[in-house]
């Protein structure tokens, strides 16, 4: 059996876009296989269409690990520009919506010669309370924000955590964080027991009020040149803080993303989307 396939990225977060519409497989299994470099498409994972009752499509979204993610800021506009630019749905030319793990989300196309060249995207109201992470109850006693929780790893590491429509953990430093040992300390964060459902984990050196610069380890796939979920929970954290103004500059290794949020309202998340290539996988036994 053969899937056609599509390679897409956003500042250096890249995916793998299939139509899994009446294709019956295990998706994880897929994602491990084709993920893996050398021996695969090498991605940061894969998206694959699912029909909706909710909204114009359903993405399901799998790490390269195998493991599924409730949400992708990155994978979800790629996903908009491989749905659109093909036209496997209906679309009303303004708002793309799309039903995701974490609820549904709201997409905010821009097009150039019929083809996705960018898209804001509605990401959620943050959430912030312990058990909305989550965290541990052992580690946090109280369900109340999580704004500063010491770590005792190889060092000791403060993280605040929000949930973007998946889990994170933000330490706003002053080393260079392109100095830091971040595929080190990354899986000891990931996989802490303070979280049980394991979590994502960002560092973050602070440029000006507008502007940030952020390296992510993502949950299940590693060290990432980018997120859209991680940058956006970098600058909700910032802004929380009172470090950072409404609309933020994320430069990440893959370029950089535009974030913006008002506290009590939905953040949005802006950036490119480009395709990268096409082809053919035949599905391995």
């Amino acid at each position: 059996m053969n899937i056609k396939f599509e390679k897409l990225h956003g500042a250096g977060n890249d995916y793998i876009a299939i139509d899994g519409r009446g294709i019956d497989i295990d998706w994880g299994k897929l994602s491990y296989q084709m993920s893996k470099p050398h021996f695969g498409v090498f991605s940061d994972g894969i998206v694959v269409l699912k029909e909706s009752e909710k909204a114009n499509a359903m993405i399901k979204i799998f790490n390269p690990d195998g493991s599924e993610a409730e949400m992708s800021g990155n994978g979800v506009r790629l996903f908009s520009k491989f749905v659109l630019d093909n036209n496997l749905t209906d679309f009303d030319g303004e708002v793309f919506t799309v039903e995701t793990g974490g609820g549904v989300r709201e997409v905010f196309p821009v097009f150039d010669n019929g083809e996705m060249i960018s898209a804001k995207i509605a990401m959620g109201k943050p959430k912030f309370l312990r058990d909305e992470i989550p965290v541990s109850q052992d580690i946090f006693e109280d369900n109340t924000d999580v704004n500063e929780l010491v770590l005792d790893l190889e060092k000791k590491i403060t993280v605040s955590c929000v949930n973007i429509g998946n889990p994170h953990a933000v330490s706003i430093m002053d080393e260079d964080v392109d100095n830091f040992e971040l595929r080190k300390i990354g899986p000891l964060v990931e996989n802490n027991p303070a979280f049980p459902n394991r979590i994502n984990f960002e560092i973050v050196n602070i440029i000006s009020k507008n502007e940030i610069k952020a390296r992510i380890f993502e949950r299940g796939a590693g060290e990432t040149l980018s997120s859209g979920t991680g940058t956006s929970a970098c600058a909700i954290i910032g802004i929380k803080k009172k470090l950072l103004d409404n609309n933020v500059r994320v430069n990440v290794p893959g370029g950089h993303l535009n974030i913006s949020w008002v506290p009590g309202e939905e953040s949005y998340l802006e950036g490119p989307t480009e395709r990268v290539f096409t082809g053919n996988w035949k599905i391995k036994e």
